[in-house]
């Protein structure tokens, strides 16, 4: 263990002792500061007023880098998260192992961190060497040795437009490198995440994992199960919106990092359509990616899951007496009873996964009351975007999937005509065999016949045949 101390401290000292700062003015950088979060600026700006340092740091300045938006923006700062909390109004300090200042600006959070001290081999780790408790603050210059990879090493002030480089971070970029900073083995086994995120830059940049990086992986692979499910599930959900997550998960098969990052991967590709429906899948979400459309981890993972789900549902339905509803129900309640801890999903996301799911069958009926019933579902428009993922794994018709999302695209006024078409001959040859009623020709409610009363029906037998009723019994009735 003492032994393991020194080579960690060393490697420490010979990583701290080779950077060299350089800083890159904005006509080298060309950061676009439009790209820039306002509220972020504002964090830095109110910080540095108040006589601290604070930078934009890591992904996001990578991504302003390459002119990319980035999605959120945090901050790193020699403040300590108490100060941070004092100076904004709306802040508070979440975390055990890293404690961190959310100062929050409506829906934004801008995450702020205090720069960490280079590891000593005092933090609290377990028995595989991964820190379990990490709060001892430093500079900026140790903040940036304890930064995983290089091209997440920048500091970007945004009051002066000027991007600080420790690591050489700059010159990884442009080359596409990945590149860890300090001694590989080391690195991933005080977080074993980093393999994780070293492959998912790789793919996303289109990079190339530096050689002494890559080295480590695979020996190490196995440390991802000693990681909590909670990071897992935030990793995983950054992996598959990546934007080339089929890529990704190549190379985590690849490296055999993908039995701790999906568990249930092997299990799901198994199941019979599941490489196909998993593959299409991850093809429509780095589509929706490229084009910076919003991805919801529920549909994400109800996907996943859904080849799991449907194995379960055929078991029901081959049981005695079982009708498809209720085996949907029971299929995916086992499911999600085996899945949800393991990856670590919130009550929201089973919440959010069941009703996709439990759409589905109601596809297959296409009545006018039936289908304004089942727009106004708040999940509609998430189920029908599922169903598009079906038919082109060919278990549902394409053609009627087709028109379920035009109508979820239409505006109110075309889906009137939609439904009103429907009724008068645009019917499943399903709804046609069963026979329809007054109401699914025309599109339009039925009206429930007026029930007479007892009165009336008494008064009308007491007419004698051909007699009319008088004046003010019709007035009456």
């Amino acid at each position: 263990m003492l032994k393991k101390t020194i080579k960690q401290y060393v490697n420490r000292l010979f990583a701290s002792n080779k950077s060299s700062r350089k800083v890159y003015r904005q006509a080298e950088h060309k950061i676009d500061l439009r790209l820039v979060s306002r509220n972020a600026i504002k964090v830095c700006e109110t910080l540095q007023s108040h006589g601290y340092q604070a930078y934009i740091v890591g992904g996001a300045v990578r991504d302003l880098i390459l002119g990319f938006e980035p999605k959120d923006f945090d901050v790193a700062t020699n403040a300590t998260p108490e100060q941070v909390r004092n100076v904004f109004r709306r802040a508070r300090i979440i975390g055990r192992r890293f404690r961190l200042v959310h100062v929050l600006f409506g829906s934004e959070v801008i995450e702020t961190s205090t720069f960490r001290a280079a590891s000593n081999g005092t933090q609290s780790t377990d028995e595989h060497g991964r820190i379990l408790n990490d709060n001892v603050f430093g500079d900026i210059e140790s903040d940036a040795a304890r930064r995983d990879f290089t091209l997440n090493a920048l500091y970007y002030d945004p009051i002066q437009e000027e991007v600080i480089d420790y690591h050489n971070g700059v010159a990884d970029l442009r080359s596409h490198t990945v590149r860890i900073i300090g001694d590989p083995e080391v690195r991933y086994r005080e977080d074993p995440v980093r393999m994780l995120r070293a492959v998912r830059f790789a793919a996303k940049l289109d990079a190339t994992i530096e050689a002494k990086t890559h080295a480590q992986i695979k020996p190490l692979a196995k440390l991802i199960s000693n990681v909590p499910h909670s990071r897992l599930f935030d990793e995983t959900l950054k992996l598959l919106t990546c934007g080339n997550a089929l890529n990704c998960l190549k190379q985590l098969r690849a490296e055999g990092l993908h039995e701790g990052i999906i568990p249930l991967l092997d299990l799901v590709l198994k199941q019979e359509g599941g490489q196909k429906f998993i593959e299409i899948t991850l093809d429509r979400t780095d589509q929706r990616i490229r084009t910076n459309r919003p991805v919801n981890a529920s549909f994400l993972y109800a996907a996943i899951l859904w080849p799991l789900v449907q194995a379960y549902y055929r078991k029901e339905l081959a049981k005695p007496h079982s009708h498809p509803m209720p085996a949907l129900v029971e299929a995916a309640n086992k499911v999600l009873a085996e899945q949800v801890s393991k990856l670590a999903l919130q009550k929201r996301h089973s919440a959010e996964m069941r009703e996709i799911w439990f759409t589905q069958p109601r596809f297959e009926k296409r009545t006018p009351r039936f289908i304004w019933r089942l727009i106004e579902q708040p999940y509609f428009r998430a189920a029908c975007d599922f169903l598009q993922i079906r038919a082109a794994c060919h278990e549902f018709d394409s053609v009627l999937a087709q028109w379920w999302m035009d109508l979820a695209n239409a505006p109110n006024d075309e889906r009137v005509r939609m439904v009103e078409a429907l009724g008068q001959g645009g019917r499943t040859a399903q709804n046609k065999t069963k026979g329809t009623s007054g109401e699914e020709k025309t599109g339009a409610r039925k009206r429930r016949p007026r029930r007479r009363s007892s009165r009336k029906k008494w008064q009308d037998d007491a007419q004698p045949s051909g007699g009319s009723a008088s004046s003010s019994d019709s007035r009456e009735h």
